[in-house]
């Protein structure tokens, strides 16, 4: 049995977490007698983009997630339907009394998709591969997992919070840590940290990343040969039609895979998705808009809502505009968005305005906190006390996508546009696709203002505020403020806190600063998001970390 000291209940909170929980074996055990166990068949599902590449520890993007999700599999899983940690490919483990020690006891007779042996010499080798990244590799926009998790590098250039892993037998791997984190071990549950085959990955020279201009070229292991342990198989990329096709693992460890093929088809744009299902050319698609859940329920579609466990906001980079260094005018930003309005407008029942950067399930949060209500009188006031009644920024949105967060990005925009140009701030808008440089754009900080959020990976506060801004050359240009240090300092010293209580109260002190003192970004609202499948679709579980896996699906 996992030592309980290690795995703490990690989702929406003991009562939802039973609910979901109970939620996903009611569905499993009416699946089961409803000829759910049957295999075979093909499901194409219709995603909202397409994949970036396939290894995820060089994966930001949610649709390579969504593919990896599939493949790979790590030490650490999440149950279905919440987000709480269980025993993956590390049946169970333990820590030193310091937290810095930490023993996993992995499963046996585990073999990758090309025969290479699960055994804990591949566990260390996928940890110092990670850690031995080196020239482009180390580049946040690339390795952005590694670095928001466990910082630095083998070349010390900035600290890790990995040290070192051992075999100490073939099925037991021991993992040190440079100091205590509340995350740890939950983090290995993320997709980015899965076990890739130590022999594909030397075979087909998968560290091979190369700078080419803003962006970046990969190997290819990462474009055509991810070799994983998990229920299903890559089989091929048709890039030109943005299709992935995946093939059962007939020599999978646990439960095979119910279905031969599962193909995962991008298809931006919403409409198109729902269109595709309604003609039968697809069984299921993520991410209807909240305008058409009632009229999928009405034909016949089984809408499978999430949990809300993210955060939109607008984000605020201080780095190339001086006037949003001033505080008065990051506050004369957030009066001037309507964010209930927003809400009832633009997004499905159960959306709610965020006043903290993670939601209200997420350790540390409170609701005493600068509010920012729609004032735009008071955004104005503001303005002309900073000298600011003429600011002009550079406006950032994205095309090409939808996200958990963010269902119609044209439509969030155009609102927030209305909001930010009534008070008198002059707009210099800029719209690029998704993974056609808008994110680079935003990294590099040429957007004053840009629409972004997060989807939780895992229910602790640093998930959220620590990606956000733990590290003063983030997105948000942290590090042109006089409080950017001290702000990643006191993220840091909360993470690392292992007194529960104490470890609260200092999260909630930084929730209130980072709403009346730093205002880093505006937080806007966590909206639940959905998937809609065909009603002979069963088995698939919805998932608050949208990590829902497809190996229990099958067609009725």
């Amino acid at each position: 049995m996992v030592n309980p000291r290690t795995v703490r209940l990690t989702a929406l909170g003991v009562a939802a977490a039973v609910a979901l929980t109970a939620c996903a074996e009611s569905q499993r055990n009416q699946d089961d007698s409803s000829g759910a166990g049957q295999t075979g068949g093909t499901m194409t599902f219709a995603t909202e983009g397409a994949p970036k590449l396939f290894d995820p520890f060089f994966a930001t993007d949610g649709a390579t997630f969504r593919t990896s999700q599939q493949i790979f599999e790590g030490l650490i899983e999440f149950k279905p339907g919440t987000a709480d940690a269980e025993g993956g490919l590390a049946e169970k483990w333990s820590s030193s009394d310091d937290g810095l020690t930490w023993t996993f006891n992995l499963r046996k007779g585990v073999k990758f998709h090309d025969g290479t042996e699960f055994n804990a010499e591949a566990v260390c080798f996928n940890f110092d591969r990670w850690y031995n990244s080196k020239g482009a590799a180390q580049s946040p926009a690339v390795t952005g997992y590694w670095q928001d998790n466990f910082g630095g590098f083998s070349d010390g250039a900035s600290p890790s919070l990995y040290a070192s892993c051992t075999a100490t037998d073939a099925s037991t791997a021991e993992v040190k840590i440079t100091r205590y984190t509340s995350k740890f071990p939950d983090i290995l549950g993320l997709p980015s940290f899965a076990m890739q085959s130590p022999t594909a990955l030397k075979q087909y020279d998968a560290d091979n990343v190369q700078a080419a201009g803003d962006s970046f070229t990969y190997p290819a292991y990462a474009n055509e040969h991810p070799t994983g342990t998990g229920p299903f198989k890559f089989s091929k990329y048709d890039e030109a039609n943005g299709t992935v096709e995946l093939v059962r693992n007939e020599d999978y460890w646990g439960d095979k895979a119910k279905l031969d093929k599962l193909i995962l088809r991008a298809v931006p744009d919403e409409t198109a998705r729902k269109q595709a299902l309604q003609s039968g050319d697809v069984q299921g698609y993520d991410l209807p808009s909240p305008a058409d859940w009632q009229g999928l329920k009405d034909d016949g579609y089984q809408l499978l809502v999430r949990p809300a466990f993210n955060v939109f906001y607008v984000g605020i980079n201080q780095k190339n505009n001086p006037a949003l260094r001033d505080l008065k005018v990051r506050q004369a930003i957030a009066y001037a968005i309507d964010r209930e309005g927003l809400v009832k407008q633009q997004l499905p029942e159960g959306a709610k305005v965020a006043e903290n950067f993670y939601p209200d399930t997420v350790f540390g949060w409170t609701d005493d906190v600068e509010k920012y209500n729609y004032d735009p009188d008071k955004a104005k006031s503001l303005l002309a006390e900073a000298g600011q009644s003429a600011l002009t920024v550079n406006f950032y949105w994205p095309t090409e996508v939808t996200r958990p967060y963010m269902p119609n990005p044209q439509d969030m925009f155009g609102f927030i546009r209305g909001n930010l140009e009534a008070v008198g701030v002059t707009l210099n808008v800029v719209s690029k696709p998704w993974n056609g440089g808008y994110l680079e754009d935003v990294d590099s900080g040429l957007a004053d203002l840009f629409l972004l959020g997060w989807n939780g990976d895992y229910n602790t506060p640093d998930n959220f505020i620590g990606n956000f801004f733990s590290a003063t050359d983030n997105r948000f240009g942290t590090g042109a403020a006089t409080w950017g240090q001290t702000l990643s300092d006191e993220i840091k010293a909360a993470d690392s806190e292992p007194d529960d209580a104490k470890r609260k109260g200092m999260y909630e002190d930084l929730n209130k600063k980072l709403k009346a003192e730093y205002l880093p970004a505006i937080p806007i609202s966590h909206s639940p998001p959905a998937i809609v499948v065909a009603e002979n679709v069963q088995g698939l579980v919805p998932s608050p970390l949208t990590d829902e896996r497809f190996d229990t699906v099958s067609l009725g």
